[in-house]
């Protein structure tokens, strides 16, 4: 962390850490708290400044850890951001702007990281995997192995309405060519499976507005239902556009039960520090799991993500784990270029 904002060439010392509106999903809450404790521990005060419109007073959450989270409402004063007897030198966002970029936060004379601009109000998806995949297509190339292994195709279409039915045709006929390729590469590699694909917003969803599609005709037969829980996203944000990508059987499983299990990598600038299990009881290996009755397996990458074992076998924990890490690092650096593009 300390390495991660001294590269922003700023003094700091005081740093706002602003997260996401939602205060009852306590696994994120948790999150925020570690994240919070990290910078304590890096040498930063911290303070909490809450985007909650209906917040008018510090507000304390209590935990399931037993830590505690003040929550206080951000105040704007000319080009100054800061809660009450809090003038932070950085604001640190822990928050996706889905819902648009905060008034409050704009032109502020504070460095804001990450840049407003890569909110997910700007930012779509197909753009990001557009990058990923040439950093991906350099990174197989050094060494000599199939994109495909480390880049699942996808594809993105024009406007779609799933409410009014506007622009099923040209999902449909992009479903159809992405499930060829697919099955093309299956074939390649004998890989014992259906393809499918996944249809997801193409700016941040959440978890929501995604479905997974085998077949062109799945997308004409979706019911009132289907349609209503892909017309809207996180924050209520109405979809126009989709991305299409290649459905990724996930075989990892954990605990008794033998939940299905994906991990989920984090990263401070270029650092991998950590990881965990987003784990489902009642979702398949072909499905979302990013849904209500999920939870989460802390995993301990301190040992199994940074050094691979060559006397183990490929799949072996620490070189599986350092494999995530490596991907993890492919796609900041796509981030990273992106970032680039933007502030041309």
């Amino acid at each position: 962390m300390q390495s991660a904002i001294e590269r922003l060439n700023i003094t700091a010392s005081r740093v706002l850490l602003v997260p996401e509106n939602h205060t009852r999903n306590f696994y994120y809450l948790e999150s925020v708290a570690t994240l919070s404790d990290i910078l304590q521990k890096a040498g930063y005060e911290v303070r909490i400044g809450s985007l909650l419109p209906e917040l008018l007073a510090p507000q304390t959450l209590f935990l399931p850890s037993e830590k505690t989270l003040l929550l206080e409402p951000l105040i704007r004063e000319g080009y100054c951001v800061s809660v009450k007897d809090f003038v932070p030198c950085l604001i640190l966002l822990n928050n996706d702007l889905s819902a648009g970029r905060p008034v409050i936060l704009e032109n502020s004379h504070q460095e804001v990281v990450p840049p407003l601009q890569l909110g997910w109000s700007n930012r779509l998806k197909s753009t990001h995997f557009a990058y990923y995949s040439q950093v991906a297509q350099e990174f197989s190339n050094k060494i000599a192995i199939d994109p495909w292994l480390i880049d699942p195709l996808f594809k993105n279409c024009g406007e779609i309405d799933f409410m009014k039915k506007t622009g099923e045709q040209c999902l449909a006929d992009n479903v159809q060519i992405l499930l060829k390729a697919i099955q093309q590469k299956y074939i390649e590699y004998h890989v014992p499976y259906r393809p499918f694909v996944v249809v997801k917003a193409d700016a941040g969803s959440y978890g929501m507005g995604v479905m997974t599609v085998h077949s062109p005709d799945d997308i004409f037969t979706l019911n009132r239902k289907q349609r209503t829980k892909m017309s809207a996203t996180k924050e209520g944000q109405k979809i126009r556009q989709v991305i299409l990508q290649e459905g990724i059987y996930t075989f990892e499983t954990i605990g008794p039960q033998e939940a299905v299990a994906e991990p989920v990598v984090y990263m401070i600038d270029h650092f991998v520090v950590g990881g965990f299990y987003r784990v489902h009881k009642a979702r398949g290996i072909n499905e979302n799991l990013n849904a209500p009755g999920m939870h989460f397996e802390p995993l301990a990458f301190v040992d199994s993500c940074i050094t691979p074992d060559q006397n183990k076998a490929p799949d072996a924990c620490p070189n599986r784990f350092y494999a995530y890490g490596v991907i993890a690092r492919l796609a900041l650096l796509a981030a990273a270029r992106e970032l680039a593009q933007l502030n041309k």
